[in-house]
């Protein structure tokens, strides 16, 4: 190992200790924890913050002028300003928390959908989207008569641009996309997308669930016209989730949920909706998860986006030999260089849900099936498959233990 690996081994444990969960074991083993896709675990900052929230600072925020209400609003409003800076956003206005990257979508779908999609208008999606960004834009086509388009992907699991130049159209009026996708990794050209679909006049929805927690995000550098992301895929809780859209899109964008805060006036005959983002967040939002939120960004930013994204490169490369050297393995989509820290595969004779039992019995944990994408799989024939991913506190050694974990089970299965 390199001088400079060896220091990187040795920050990453440093790193490790402030995760109380990576200390622990599984069936007599230390945790190797590689489902990261699915959801990252919490350093301590992010579950002191919350539980400071809870212990010291909670009220409902946006109604009350006691003390603990303002202190709720000002910890609340200060992580709206992280996330602001976080996507390099032009206000703060411009990011609105949502229950999670689902419920950002449905309501983009909702609303957008609704407001501006007729009979015959376009929306393209790809043939890698998880299901939260297909299935909103299904029903928005059944109740709105839009048509949905894919955009296929070339056999080394990475988006087929041509396809897409050909598909893009005049009745185009929005592209949705993933950033990288959960289940291949590939990252995806998104400024050059981005580019050529405001040229055909048509609007893009970013899902950048599986990017922002990994690499540095610019919205204004990349121009989308609206992105959505979760916490807990970022270290922060579950719960929470943000949708930024470009201003004068979301001043034109009606309210989808209705009830408290999100108004202005309300009469017996109609209400005016608030201004931005309070239009959007009826109800009371999820506080302390905000909060938490709030700290991950913090904690991230203490860590190094641009070392996070170097890591986690390191790691997918390192998986990519290891399990290169198992026979009958076949890892799903393209080189590391095209991808961000996912390495899906499939085994000969050994289904997901097995290698994902057995690897849980050496302490390693993977995520087994077809990933909420199952047209993606259906398109790769595959029924489901096995997948490792990896944040920047997993270890090198870790990566050898899943490739050392993968034989075993192998082996379990040969002397069936």
């Amino acid at each position: 190992m390199s001088g400079a690996a060896a220091s990187d081994e040795a920050r990453v444990a440093r790193l490790r200790r402030d995760f109380p969960i990576l200390a622990r074991e599984v069936s007599g083993k230390p945790l190797a924890y590689l489902d990261n896709a699915a959801s990252t675990q919490r350093p301590r900052a992010v579950l002191d913050a919350m539980t400071a929230a809870y212990e010291r600072h909670y009220a409902n925020v946006h109604r009350g002028i006691h003390t603990l209400a303002q202190e709720a609003d000002e910890l609340f409003e200060a992580a709206r300003e992280k996330v602001r800076a976080l996507l390099s956003a032009p206000s703060a206005e411009q990011i609105i928390f949502t229950s999670g990257a689902t419920a950002a979508i449905n309501l983009a779908a909702r609303s957008f959908g609704d407001r501006f999609l007729n009979p015959g208008d376009e929306i393209l999606l790809t043939e890698m989207e998880h299901h939260a960004n297909l299935v909103p834009w299904q029903q928005t086509a059944e109740r709105t008569g839009a048509v949905i388009r894919y955009v296929p992907l070339t056999d080394d699991g990475r988006l087929d641009l041509d396809a897409f130049d050909r598909l893009l159209g005049p009745r185009t009026k929005l592209v949705a996309l993933t950033a990288v996708s959960n289940v291949l990794g590939t990252i995806n050209p998104l400024a050059e997308i981005i580019s050529r679909a405001h040229a055909a006049g048509a609007e893009v929805l970013v899902d950048g669930a599986q990017s922002v927690p990994h690499m540095p995000c610019d919205v204004q550098s990349l121009g989308c016209d609206l992105l959505v992301f979760s916490g807990h895929k970022m270290l922060g809780p579950t719960g929470v989730g943000v949708l930024y859209g470009r201003r004068d899109l979301l001043e034109r964008m009606p309210p989808f949920l209705g009830g408290g805060s999100m108004i202005r006036e309300v009469r017996f005959d109609g209400f005016l909706p608030a201004d931005l983002p309070y239009k959007f967040e009826a109800g009371t939002p999820p506080i302390a998860e905000v909060i938490g939120l709030g700290a991950a960004i913090d904690y991230l930013g203490q860590v190094g986006w641009e070392w996070i994204e170097r890591r986690e490169r390191l790691l997918t490369e390192a998986a990519h030999r290891a399990l290169g050297r198992i026979e009958g393995l076949r890892i799903i989509g393209p080189e590391p260089r095209h991808k961000g820290g996912i390495v899906s595969f499939a085994i000969d004779r050994l289904h997901p849900h097995d290698a994902a039992e057995l690897l849980d019995r050496q302490g390693v944990a993977v995520r087994a099936g077809h990933h909420c994408a199952m047209p993606l799989h259906q398109r790769l024939g595959l029924s489901a498959s096995t997948r490792a991913s990896f944040y920047f506190y997993n270890t090198l050694e870790e990566v050898e233990r899943l490739a050392e974990a993968l034989e075993k089970a192998k082996a379990v299965f040969r002397r069936k």
